[in-house]
């Protein structure tokens, strides 16, 4: 499923870049080589970012 239409990121890819470090929609962006355009998909990022780094809180718990 695509996360940005405009840049063709699919969810896998968001996540791929999640996992190698990325806190920021923008270094999501940065990771595929692109930048956002339309930016409807910020918030869908920001909601990805969010839960991966709550199952890191309650796994490290």
């Amino acid at each position: 499923m695509y996360v940005c239409n405009c840049n063709g990121i699919r969810e896998r890819q968001v996540r791929a870049a999640i996992e190698a470090g990325a806190t920021r929609p923008a270094e999501v962006f940065r990771a595929h080589g692109c930048k956002a355009q339309c930016a409807r998909c910020v918030c869908e990022m920001r909601d990805m970012i969010e839960q991966s780094q709550e199952v890191l809180r309650f796994a490290a718990e």
